[in-house]
């Protein structure tokens, strides 16, 4: 067994901090005891925030995003609706299907897996008859963020008025994500990326609009019919048995990222995204994502073309234990993921980032070690990685030394 940390860097689950495990470990409480309604109340008035929805009602199901998306659609839908999806990515795939599994007739509009979803494909697919459009925000097989405000004003170009239905997974808690300002009916996500807590919630917020069609649509639905789980967390208590340990570490997790300020939380993960961006391009290697301005703050989709990039991740794994994301669908063997998201800082991406200059150096890529590292140093820094600097490198000097 390898000695030392293991360097859990995929896109989610992500590393849960001390502070949040300390406030899971305590004995399982009463589920119906006299402590849960305050516990409740702040977690429903923390995720408000993190969602941006003071008009939201926040629903937290046991389970994961996939159980998030049933829920979503069951709720708001009825069998034979039609709803408009992208495929976009591995997820936006699934979200559909699940759709269709569940009796949706779903409009799929096939895109790269490397492109957001843009306002003028809103406009051009959107017809009278859809019921929904489903959009994942940060689409995590391929590192690409969709502008959501422009996915609205494409919504709103049209004249027509369906219910937004969006995925943030492996957004909320990480990026920007405004659900009142963008007019979005649902919002949904799993505890294990953004929130920083061990997988095994689902958790949805729900605007007045999925509200109300829930009391007219005709999905079957009973476990869950989000109904009677947001009667009785306005009580402090569940229609269930809720994953009560959980409880405590989503609230937890909500004061940290609250305390940090969401503006500080966001400003975090684009610096760290960015040094890793630099650190790829000193690579000689590509993103995924076709536009740089969409490229993903909580992932990095990495393309390889000279060896298969499930090696990578597989001598990562083995020789560094180091933990990285491979290629879902049909990016498999052509990228591995780079995590950060979450509880993290500089100088773990800076160990992330010479693990993996070794992981692909093991795997037979062509690359000089430590580029990526310097790369990413010298953005942490400020240093701007022009000419005069390389000069100085090859020279030997010292970043202090130049200028």
């Amino acid at each position: 067994m390898t000695s030392g940390r293991h360097f859990l860097q995929i896109p989610g689950p992500t590393n849960v901090p001390e502070r949040v495990l300390r406030a899971m470990d305590r004995p399982i409480p009463d589920h119906r005891g006299p402590e849960m309604p305050s516990l409740v109340a702040e977690i429903r008035a923390g995720l408000r925030s993190v969602f941006k929805s003071e008009q939201g009602e926040p629903v937290v199901f046991p389970g994961s995003g996939t159980g998030a998306w049933e829920a979503s659609l069951v709720n708001t839908l009825s069998p034979g609706d039609r709803v408009l999806s992208f495929e976009n990515g591995h997820f936006a795939r699934l979200y559909a299907e699940a759709a269709r599994q569940l009796g949706m007739q779903v409009d799929d509009v096939k895109l790269r897996w490397g492109d957001a979803v843009t306002q003028s494909d809103v406009e051009a697919n959107l017809k009278p008859e859809h019921r929904a459009v489903l959009i994942v925000h940060n689409e995590t097989s391929t590192g690409v963020t969709t502008d959501v405000g422009a996915v609205r004003r494409g919504i709103d170009r049209t004249g027509r008025d369906p219910l937004l239905l969006v995925d943030v997974v492996s957004s909320l808690g990480s990026m920007d994500f405004r659900m009142a300002e963008w007019r979005v009916d649902v919002a949904l996500t799993g505890t294990q990326k953004g929130l920083m807590l061990p997988p095994g919630g689902a958790i949805l917020c729900v605007g007045p609009r999925a509200l109300e069609a829930a009391e007219k649509n005709r999905a079957p639905r009973y476990f869950y019919d989000w109904r009677p789980v947001i009667r009785d967390m306005q009580q402090g208590f569940f229609p269930y048995t809720p994953a009560t340990l959980l409880l405590f570490g989503l609230r937890e997790a909500l004061r940290m990222l609250l305390e940090e300020g969401l503006d500080d939380v966001f400003a975090r993960h684009r610096r760290l995204a960015q040094a890793t961006r630099e650190a790829v391009r000193a690579w000689g290697m590509s993103l995924l994502a076709s536009d740089p301005a969409r490229a993903s703050n909580s992932l990095t989709a990495v393309v390889v073309e000279e060896i298969d990039s499930t090696a990578v991740v597989k001598v990562a794994a083995e020789r560094l234990n180091l933990a990285l994301g491979v290629g879902l669908g049909q990016l498999r063997g052509r990228v591995f993921r780079i995590g950060h998201l979450g509880s993290l800082n500089e100088l773990e991406v800076l160990a992330t980032l010479a693990g993996t200059e070794l992981a692909l150096l093991y795997s037979g890529q062509p690359i000089e070690l430590g580029v990526g590292v310097a790369a990413a140093q010298r953005f942490f820094a400020g240093i701007k990685a022009d000419a005069k600097l390389a000069a100085a490198e090859t020279r030997g000097a010292t970043p202090e030394r130049v200028g």
